[in-house]
């Protein structure tokens, strides 16, 4: 049970930086199109950042293991 509960975990957490990707994208898009609001700014920013900082921690979590 506690194995396929990690399954899931692991699988939803992919679907998230996959959006979270996804995301980034459609604002470059956007950011070529017109000039992005603040919130898109912000948006754009935190995405980036977070979707960075979730790859180095999964990184070093996984070598560290």
């Amino acid at each position: 049970m506690v194995n396929l509960i990690e399954s899931v975990n692991e699988v939803t957490i992919l679907l998230l930086w996959l959006c979270g990707y996804a995301y980034i994208r459609l604002l470059k898009k956007t950011k070529r199109d017109r000039k992005l609001s603040r919130f898109e700014v912000m948006m754009y920013i935190i995405t980036y950042l977070v979707t960075f900082l979730y790859a180095a921690s999964y990184l070093l979590l996984t070598l560290g293991t």
